[in-house]
């Protein structure tokens, strides 16, 4: 059975603390995705990232902003 491949969301961070930072604050907050190591079609930030449903955008990187944590790209990626 062949691996289901959709767009998701993936938020690239410029440190490694960034992202751990994100984490952190989305899992406190009850927010949606997981931590995933920055996917090849990405070229940009610690090697870390935050993947979610499309649909979680706005969302996440609204939380962002509120928790003031830095991120460098917002990608829609098929993974």
């Amino acid at each position: 059975m062949a691996i289901r491949r959709r767009p998701q969301l993936v938020i690239s961070f410029a440190t490694t603390t960034a992202a751990m930072a994100a984490e952190a604050y989305f899992k406190e907050q009850g927010l949606p995705g997981r931590i995933i190591p920055l996917p090849r079609e990405v070229s940009a930030g610690c090697g870390l990232s935050w993947k979610a449903d499309l649909a979680d955008e706005a969302t996440l990187t609204e939380a962002l902003d509120v928790a003031g944590i830095a991120f460098s790209g917002v990608h829609h990626v098929t993974i």
